[in-house]
């Protein structure tokens, strides 16, 4: 690894991706779509809002959003900040919501109108489709904000489920997940053309993956509709629609992929895949067998990464 990389923050790389990838897309969420250069501009302008609103270096930024583009524009405008983002599923218990909050201790909360999701008092709110917060947008500029941190400083706040039954608030580095990435490229080879999904929830770890697999090497992130997420059937259509080369999967999950790939057939025979990556619980290599009679064992092939945080 180049001492470069070594030092650089997850803005960074990104920044120096859109710089190459500018006109390439990067997110597509069902007709939406943003390439690398409006990607950027978009976080930047909600970065300087940000920065505007007091958030400093380090400070706990809380995203609620649901699954769109909205919430990518924010993952990046929280850590072009220099910020830290602390990530709420809007369909979380509401127990839950408040345990996090009352943890990880926001300094601003970035949603949209009607996320549903109780924020404690004091708490300044950045409602992103408020129509003064857009037009307040509309007027930065958007070149990179220029704010740097450490490769050591903390890039966001992921709460497991907890062996006690509390969730667990885990703090992970920049130079975490870069590391993360490099270590492993020899072995993927990620690269420009590779199309990812955002399958699962931004609040569970594997998303981390699954993001930053995609911007860092100027791959294409398609964000997966909630309701597409929990239909295999539907799954299955989008992954052959996008071309998905790189799938990343909970063995549960992935069972019921299998399953609509058994009942359709025609549709699995055109998948472009090449990963299938596992992580988030314990696979069970046995129930495998009958997709590797159906597509082999190197197209694609499939990766038993197990737990994303420890690694």
């Amino acid at each position: 690894m180049s001492d470069r990389v070594q030092t650089a923050t997850l803005p960074e790389l990104f920044e120096a991706q859109a710089g190459v990838s500018a006109e390439s897309v990067a997110v597509v969420c069902g007709e939406e779509s943003l390439s690398y250069g409006e990607l950027n501009a978009r976080a930047n302008r909600l970065a300087r809002l940000l920065v505007g609103r007091g958030v400093g270096v380090e400070d706990r930024v809380g995203l609620v959003l649901s699954r769109s583009v909205d919430l990518v524009v924010g993952v990046l405008a929280v850590l072009k900040a220099g910020a830290v983002y602390v990530p709420v599923d809007p369909g979380y218990p509401a127990d839950r919501v408040a345990y996090v909050w009352e943890d990880a201790g926001p300094s601003l909360v970035v949603t949209v109108a009607g996320a549903g999701v109780e924020v404690p008092a004091g708490v300044p709110l950045v409602v992103l489709d408020d129509a003064e917060v857009m037009a307040e947008l509309a007027g930065f500029d958007g070149a990179d904000v220029g704010v740097r941190v450490s490769s050591e400083a903390a890039a966001y706040v992921i709460y497991t489920s907890g062996s006690t039954g509390r969730p667990k608030g885990v703090v992970v580095s920049h130079g975490n997940v870069v590391r993360l990435f490099e270590s492993t490229d020899g072995w993927f080879g990620f690269g420009a053309d590779d199309v990812w999904t955002l399958f699962h929830s931004f609040a569970f770890d594997f998303s981390v993956w699954e993001l930053w697999g995609a911007l860092l090497r100027g791959g294409r992130l398609v964000v997966v509709p909630f309701e597409v997420s929990r239909s295999p059937g539907e799954f299955l259509r989008l992954l052959v629609d996008e071309g998905v080369t790189v799938l990343n999967q909970t063995p549960s999950a992935f069972y019921q992929l299998m399953q609509a790939d058994r009942e359709a057939p025609d549709m699995g025979g055109r998948l472009a895949l090449r990963w299938v990556v596992f992580g988030g619980e314990a696979l069970d290599v046995w129930r495998l067998t009958e997709w590797f009679d159906r597509h082999g064992d190197s197209d694609p092939v499939l990766v038993n990464m197990y737990g994303i945080t420890e690694t």
